[in-house]
């Protein structure tokens, strides 16, 4: 049914990439994003204003981390918080200019990371590779 060297091969292409991309690794490389830049992936994948628990449960951690990495997101002007009109019990959290423009440049490396890891590619394998990333993502579980 599965072909188990496949599978394999994907099994340690994931855990390779996800041993990359750790803080250490991404620190050594090329500076690490600081921790309260994953509030502002939340953000922008949200495409809307949201509220520290929606960080909390995107990023699957516990509300009082999400209420850290939000407070540091707010002290290094990225973040921005805002009163919910709906209900002024709570507090919208709203991406700065200066947290647009961090999203811009953390989209600027990675790509740039990435293009230099495709370099030998053609157009069609990228598009490919893309195309079925992609889609394997989507299958995944929370995906």
């Amino acid at each position: 049914m599965y072909d188990d060297n496949n599978l394999e091969a994907v099994e340690r292409a994931m855990v390779a990439i996800r041993r990359r991309q750790s803080r250490r690794v991404l620190a050594r490389q090329h500076g690490a994003p600081a921790p309260e830049h994953e509030v502002l992936d939340v953000l922008e994948a949200a495409g809307e204003p949201v509220t520290v628990s929606a960080v909390a449960e995107a990023l699957s951690v516990d509300q009082p981390r999400a209420s850290r990495l939000v407070a540091a997101a707010v002290s290094a002007g990225l973040v921005r918080r805002e009163a919910d009109q709906a209900d002024g019990r709570r507090a919208l959290l709203v991406m700065t200019e200066a947290g647009r423009e961090a999203v811009e440049r953390a989209h600027q490396g990675r790509r740039a990371t990435f293009d230099r890891a495709m370099a030998g590619w053609t157009g069609d394998e990228r598009a490919q590779f893309a195309r079925l990333l992609a889609r394997f993502v989507e299958s995944l579980p929370g995906g």
